[in-house]
């Protein structure tokens, strides 16, 4: 008896962190890092704070599968409480590009940025291009087209 119930714990164990890998798997593949760092290493406590700040390489925090830099241990505490609040909307891809009729994981410049119902949202801005700028025109239906085509590209349907 005892031998079978420590098949059916070791078991559990690797089924458990089988989907643990593939869960951090799948949003690395679906988030917008660089050396699996997100919103370019910037501080994601600081958008909510004043203004974004770059974070330090050597106050760190990886949160299912993905790393964040902070500026000091307070912002990465803070962050460690509740970090679906803080993460950046759509993977930190630019909020604009996903709301299109077809969406496209567009790169997105950490200084641009909307703080919506306490949400961080990212956009892409460059070449004289601000999607910010667009996304405002018409926030609402932007955020409802972006909140459906980003469940279809986490989904894959």
């Amino acid at each position: 008896m005892k031998k079978i119930l420590s098949i059916i714990i070791l078991f559990s164990f690797c089924l458990i962190s089988n989907v643990k890998a593939q869960n951090e798997t799948t949003r690395k593949k679906h988030y917008n890092i660089t050396d699996n760092v997100a919103l370019s290493g910037y501080d994601p406590m600081t958008y909510f704070i004043n203004k974004p700040l770059p974070g330090k390489e050597s106050i760190s925090y990886t949160y299912k599968g993905i790393t964040y830099r902070f500026i000091s241990n307070k912002t990465k505490n803070i962050f460690k409480k509740s970090p679906e609040k803080y993460e950046p909307a759509y993977g930190g891809w630019c909020a604009y590009a996903i709301a299109k009729k077809k969406p496209v994981l567009m790169e997105a410049d950490p200084e641009t940025y909307k703080i919506i119902d306490g949400k961080l949202y990212v956009f892409y801005n460059s070449f004289g291009i601000n999607t910010v700028k667009k996304w405002n025109k018409n926030e609402e239906k932007s955020k409802d087209s972006a909140n459906k085509n980003w469940k279809k590209i986490v989904l894959g349907n």
